[in-house]
């Protein structure tokens, strides 16, 4: 996962530099104000005085001195245990704090953290009692502002109430970053135009970094406050491929920024303090982007994957990401649902159910015995009520999962310490068995369960996580039975992710997590209640006006795990899961008479002669790519090519219409009508409109001159699947079982009025077509269905002429072969599996024969 290839990026970075330091010294909600250069000096003026070089970071509620020295250990004093601040030596300096004028500084204090001592990661050593360390700058004239400002960071962690520390420590951030701006000499090029200029924070898991945003005409930038961990950080453009409106704290306040097409893991995430500004930096980048693709709906992503486009896993990562889940909030950290039960045999059966999680009850419902325990709890609990005291993802069971390549996040979690080692990480099949029977327990999964990287089930770090009851170490994670290896067990989780039964199932899981049983009284029928506080809409805590109340509200909010953003309203559709034959039948095509639409005594693919298979194969052989451009995101559905060569118009699930030029070689155009897939194009005759079809029931004309939608047909009740045209009249094709034929389309089409549509004919079928074709004469019209089936249409009378269940599965595509005499020659394309399988089928007026050879191009 992206979140592992960033620690491990981070970690060789570090390694590279030998700095130790990071954000996650810090406590939570803390802030990096500034550093210098220093000496730490022990024993001063004494023989044995010593002098040590570092760095001395000033930071909200800390200060920390790192070495430059990797053998010694990182230093951190919280300014709350400090008895005394001022200048080394300075009279009266210990009874008021008084400002300081000359000298080193003086810290003294009753406790101090030791951290990464070898750099090596520990839980924190800590030394209590009476102490004094000085430290002194390279630079003497800024001890005065030094002390100046330890003065006032330790006078607001002193303060009584924690509402009132957090108000004067923002106050602090806020006047920092009212009096610098953004340094406008860290643009990459002098020609940028300045556009925006406002405060924000970058977050990263559990730290965020205040600072400057600034955008130009070419660029982002972020610079921090602080210079860490460089000066600035700079995005272009127009290698932006997503962004994201986030939610940060139940706050619409978050920006997320993508330079990757499927990656979970993002550049840059951005949390603003001001919502208007979050939205106008959003609003430039979207409408500057030609490449920017709208928002996607949940509903697009639900019609690819029933159809099969999408996998479980691709399909759940989408979900998360809809529903503000990021890898950089840890709070909202993506969710993945456990969907093994068995955890113990010696080999894993996927073709049984029993192997599998009932996927239609929360976690905490799958016990009966403490699922009883827990309602009777909640009879008895005054409003509001909630079943559970915990949630099923949190900043704390991420990490526990995470803890083997994120030690240095689990000890700033735990304030330095690891848990205890029989709590921790141990098992596959403890953890299982724990979220079963567990009073407080009801964890799901993180995405790392499905994926490829081994890296959280194994100490490689060989970080001394402590002894287990009996003695036994805390090292690699183990493994069920079933699996021979890390490897094996992520393929053989992602193989029971995507097997048979968890796509007949997610649905009810998707109801749970991101649907209609979130909430409301379905949510209390489903035994699916949390904590109000981690629901969107929960609390609103710009009305809530006791300062210590609204940090407590928000640090439980950031703590305790928040439930997704509720995507749907209604019951999630299944998965439409086709019982196909395999592979090695399909290819033969060789299955029974009862299975197979093809009939005893038929010829299949292996009867067709060696002279023909070996024409065939030649012929393939002979295909060279010339070129090759990548211009969409997803799968391409269709293409059209301007008479004289110079434009290619393609169309794809990603929503967009792009306008291809091969004399230029760049991309020219990029609209998106809807946010849902477009399914096919075609070019008007003159080159001036093109036809687009879309999962949203639409047909869109859309002007090259005038580069706007012209026309929106909404010419059916499902999907529009393709469409053809043929003079002056449009035939569509749709998933609501009907192809339609249309009068009122001009090849002249202008932009300068809308047009009548009217339906000539309407075809009717029985299940969802998924592709048509015309031939040469516009005479005859071939419609190919969901399950196989292909009909022959007269045009001329609207009525059937031959219908042929031929295939097990989705008819991809069709066509006429140009210069048949008697007959009409077809090639029907049949997806199955990941494998197209081509058949070549002669059609005579009455009769049907099976060609013995397949022609290719």
């Amino acid at each position: 996962m992206a979140f592992i290839r960033k620690k491990q990026q981070e970690q060789q970075l570090q390694l590279y530099s030998k700095e130790r330091f990071s954000l996650l010294l810090l406590n939570l909600e803390e802030y990096y104000f500034e550093q210098h250069a220093a000496h730490h000096v022990q024993h001063k003026g004494s023989q044995n005085e010593r002098r040590i070089r570092g760095s001395l970071k000033i930071c909200s509620k800390s200060v920390i001195f790192e070495p430059d020295t990797i053998s010694q250990p990182i230093i951190k004093i919280p300014l709350r245990d400090c008895m005394k601040i001022g200048k080394h030596g300075e009279n009266g300096a210990n009874r008021h704090f008084a400002k300081a004028k000359s000298g080193g500084i003086s810290l003294i204090f009753s406790q101090v953290y030791f951290i990464k001592e070898h750099n090596i990661v520990a839980p924190y050593k800590i030394e209590r009692g009476k102490m004094e360390y000085v430290f002194e700058l390279d630079v003497s004239g800024k001890v005065d502002d030094v002390v100046e400002t330890l003065l006032q960071l330790h006078r607001a962690s002193c303060l009584d109430k924690l509402g009132d520390q957090t108000a004067m420590i923002t106050a602090i951030l806020q006047s920092r970053l009212a009096r610098t701006s953004f340094d406008k000499n860290r643009f990459q090029n002098v020609s940028e135009k300045l556009h925006m200029e406002c405060k924000a924070e970058m977050v990263t898991p559990l730290v965020t970094n205040p600072g400057h945003v600034c955008i130009t005409d070419t660029s982002l930038y972020f610079q921090p406050l602080n210079g860490y961990p460089k000066p600035v950080v700079q995005i272009t453009l127009q290698d932006v491929r997503r962004i994201y409106k986030r939610r940060h704290g139940l706050m619409p306040l978050g920006l997320e920024v993508f330079c990757t097409e499927d990656d979970l893991c993002s550049d840059i995430y951005l949390k603003f303090y001001d919502p208007q500004d979050r939205d106008d930096l959003y609003f430039y980048i979207a409408t500057y982007l030609e490449h920017h693709v709208a928002e996607r709906t949940a509903e697009s992503y639900t019609l690819q994957w029933q159809r099969g486009h999408l996998s479980n896993y691709q399909y759940l990562l989408h979900l998360n990401n809809l529903a503000d889940r990021s890898c950089s909030d840890l709070s909202q950290y993506p969710v993945f649902p456990w969907v093994l039960h068995d955890f113990s045999s010696a080999e894993l059966d996927l073709s049984n159910p029993e192997t599998f999680r009932d996927l239609s009850k929360p976690v905490g419902a799958l016990n009966k015995e403490r699922l009883q325990r827990l309602l009777t709890r909640y009879q008895e609990m005054p409003e509001p009520k909630f079943m559970y005291g915990s949630h099923y993802s949190s900043p704390g069971y991420v990490l526990f999962y995470l803890v083997r390549i994120a030690p240095e996040h689990m000890l700033c979690l735990q304030n330095g310490r690891f848990d205890n080692a029989d709590r921790m990480f141990n098992s596959i099949a403890e953890t299982w068995k724990n979220c079963l029977d567990g009073a407080t327990d009801f964890k799901e999964l993180i995405p790392e369960f499905y994926g490829d990287d081994v890296s959280f089930l194994v100490n490689s770090l060989k970080l001394d996580l402590g002894k287990r009851q009996g003695g036994q170490p805390v090292d690699d994670v183990e493994l069920p039975p079933w699996a021979q290896s890390p490897q094996d067990f992520l393929q053989k989780s992602r193989e029971a992710l995507e097997s048979t039964y968890v796509s007949e199932h997610l649905h009810e899981w998707i109801d749970l997590v991101f649907g209609y049983k979130q909430k409301g009284s379905e949510a209390v029928g489903a035994y699916n209640v949390f904590h109000p506080l981690t629901y969107e809409g929960g609390v609103d805590l710009n009305s809530i006006e006791d300062p210590d109340e609204k940090v407590a509200m928000l640090t439980q909010i950031l703590e305790f795990g928040q439930t997704p953003k509720q995507l749907f309203v209604t019951p999630h559709p299944r998965r439409i899961t086709p019982k196909l034959k395999s592979l090695s039948q399909t290819s033969s095509y060789n299955a029974s008479a009862a299975d197979s639409p093809v009939s005893p005594g038929e010829e299949s693919f292996e009867d067709l002669t060696e002279e023909s298979k070996t024409l065939a194969w030649n012929n393939i052989a002979k295909l060279q790519l010339h070129e090759q451009y990548k211009i969409h995101k997803e799968a391409v559905t269709g293409i059209a090519v301007s008479c004289n060569g110079s434009s290619v118009f393609t169309t794809s699930q990603d929503s967009t219409l792009k306008m291809f030029s091969k004399e230029s070689k760049t991309l020219q155009r990029s609209i998106s009508f809807s946010n849902m897939a477009l399914s096919s194009c075609l070019l008007l005759p003159g080159d001036a409109t093109v036809i687009s079809s879309s999962w949203d029931n639409n047909i869109y004309f859309y002007s090259i001159a005038f580069g706007r939608c012209q026309d929106t047909l909404m010419g059916h009740d499902d999907a529009v699947s393709e469409i053809c045209w043929h003079d002056n009249r449009l035939y569509s094709a749709s998933w609501d079982s009907t192809v339609k034929v249309w009068s009122g389309i001009s090849a002249e089409m202008t932009g300068t009025r809308r047009h009548q549509f009217d339906v000539m004919a309407e075809l009717e079928h029985d299940v969802s077509v998924d592709t048509i074709s015309l031939n040469a004469a516009s005479t005859l019209l071939v419609s190919g269905t969901r399950e196989g089936t292909v009909t022959i249409w007269d045009l001329t009378t609207a009525t059937v002429l031959h219908q042929i269940p031929c295939h097990s599965g989705i008819v991809c595509d069709t066509a006429f072969s140009p210069g048949a005499l008697s007959g009409m020659e077809i090639l029907f394309y049949l997806e199955v599996s990941l494998v197209n399988c081509l058949f070549g089928t002669f059609l005579e007026e009455k009769s049907v024969r099976k060609s013995r050879a397949i022609k290719v191009l």
